[in-house]
Formats: structure tokens, sequence, C-alpha cells
């Protein structure tokens, strides 16, 4: 019996980052697709470097290529789902999102589609995720001989009693402790393979979070739609991790974390938990760093969106 090839869309999201979508697409250039029917799509959320200039005609010796133009800056989600309708529109099996800020194996997107083709219960996974050399949290902490092989993400797990995401395994050596393929809180947004039938069942990806906490919620639907949310060390990639955004304390993060940690609260926490959220938020106000006051004050104000961070 004929077997149709399965059809994969990666999505690559830019917002002035030209330089490193351009590593980032060097890297595109060299996986093994043989086995599957891929196309890259960059989304450009209306940068003013010079990125739509530089890359819309692109050139992938591997597969299919399409630069897109948002216009303005949408956020992660905002951006991404544009690339999610256009390719939902030509039928695509799979979508790949993939931030621009990675370093790829060669075998990712065939190992992350052959899963996907041999679990038809699961809806959305994430891969081992390494820190890239260099970009670990605690640089001093490790041999030079165990850089590479710090993890980042072994999947997800939400404390739901108090509304914080962590990374299982973060920080630690990889000696094989996080090798089996679980079920997970939520997957990562840095590389995720989702099935289209799960957009199709539950809608894109929820623009007014802008940033962070839009791929737990996303996890969360599927979820609550019937799919599996897996966690697949099955392969992996190294992160530059905050890259783009800042690292921990920046006004990026302040900001979304706050506000977005309340939105998530308010939307799936029992009520206890939820009230705990308001008073952590309100407290915030008076004795958060700068943007996390604003982040505060936006929750109360349900803001969303890019909200007061625009004027920052």
């Amino acid at each position: 019996m004929f077997k149709k090839t399965p059809s994969v869309s990666i999505i690559i999201l830019t917002t002035n980052a030209l330089a490193m979508t351009k590593e980032q697409l060097v890297d595109v250039a060299k996986l093994d697709v043989r086995s599957v029917d891929v196309e890259c799509l960059v989304v450009d959320n209306g940068s003013h470097d010079g990125t739509e200039r530089a890359i819309k005609n692109y050139k992938l010796p591997n597969m299919k290529y399409k630069f897109i133009q948002s216009g303005a800056n949408l956020g992660f989600a905002g951006g991404n789902n544009i690339g999610i309708k256009d390719a939902l529109r030509r039928g695509i099996d799979y979508i790949i999102l993939m931030n621009n800020d990675l370093i790829l194996p060669k075998d990712i997107i065939v190992k992350l589609v052959d899963y996907m083709e041999g679990s038809p219960d699961v809806g959305v996974a994430s891969p081992k995720m390494y820190f890239a050399k260099g970009y670990e949290f605690h640089k001093d902490k490790y041999k030079e001989s165990e850089k590479g092989k710090v993890i980042w993400y072994a999947g997800g797990i939400i404390d739901r009693k108090n509304v914080y995401s962590v990374h299982r395994g973060v920080d630690e050596v990889d000696h094989g402790q996080y090798d089996e393929t679980i079920e997970t809180d939520f997957a990562n947004g840095a590389v995720v393979i989702i099935r289209s039938e799960v957009f199709k069942k539950i809608g894109l990806l929820d623009s007014s979070f802008f940033l962070y906490w839009e791929d737990a919620d996303f996890s969360e639907r599927a979820k609550r739609a019937g799919f599996k949310v897996m966690y697949f060390p099955g392969t992996w990639m190294w992160h530059k991790v905050s890259a783009s955004t800042g690292g921990s304390g920046s006004p990026t993060n302040d900001y979304f974390l706050t506000r977005n940690r309340f939105y998530y609260a308010i939307r799936y926490s029992p009520f206890r938990t939820k009230l705990a959220v308001l008073r952590d938020t309100i407290r915030l106000i008076f004795a958060g760093r700068t943007w996390q006051k604003w982040g505060a004050i936006d929750a109360l104000l349900c803001r969303k969106g890019m909200g007061q961070w625009a004027k920052r």
C-alpha cells in the first residue's frame, strides 16, 4: 500500500536578528530531509535591520523556502501564527516551530517526524535541548569537556500550586538520566513539532500572551482536547539561551513572565491558587523590579499583546 510522504513546514520567526537568522539558515541548509517533504518559512516580525532585503529571496539547497513579512512585531505567538496559517492552508501534515538561535544536528527533522508518524496519539512533542557552549547559566560550574552536554530542557514541569514553570534537568550534565520518552506538562516552543490536526481542533497559539507562557497554554489546550504532549529525547539541539530576549531579570523576562503567569493562573488554576497568584501580583506592584511592576499592573488591567512593554 502506498504511503504518503509526510509534509513539514519549519517556521522560523525573526525580529531584528538578521545575523542570527542567517546562521540558522546555514544549519537548515544542512538538514537531512530525504524521507520528508519539507519547506522552510521565515516570518519577519517587522524588522528594521535589513532582514527582508537580505533574505527575502534566500535559496535553500534541500527544501523550498518562503519569506513572509508580518509588517509589525506580533510577538512569538502572533508571528508564528502567520506562518502556521500559511502552512495549514496548503495541507501540511506537521508544523515545526524553531527559534532562530539554535545549533541543529542534521537528522533532527527526520527523527521528529518519524517519531510522530509512529505515535498517532501524540499531538505535540519537543526534543532534548542543551545549552550551546558558552550560553550556560553557570559557565564556571562545568568542565570544558562537559560544555555542550549541559541540559536546558528535558521536559517541562508546571508547579500548579504556585503557577511556576521549570525545565526538567536544567543545568545538569547529561549522563543519560533523561533518555526516556515521557508525557510532559508542556512542550518547549524553542523547537516543537505539532500535528496539523491539533490546530484544526484547538486553534492557533494564543497571541494575547505575545511572549512566554504561550507554549504552556497551547500544551494545556492540546491535552484537554485529547492529544498527548511529549518530551522526545531521540534527537536534540543546542540553544543559544536568551540570545534574543536577554537573560533572567531582563525587562523582557520581568514583564512578560509576570503578566502571563497571572493570565495562565486565571485560565487554568483552582480558586485558591488564583487568589495566591493575585496576591503575589499585587505585591510585585509595590516590591518588584520596574518591569515586574508594569507586568503586574498590566495583568490586573487585562492588557494583553505588547502592553506597556511597547513603551520601554
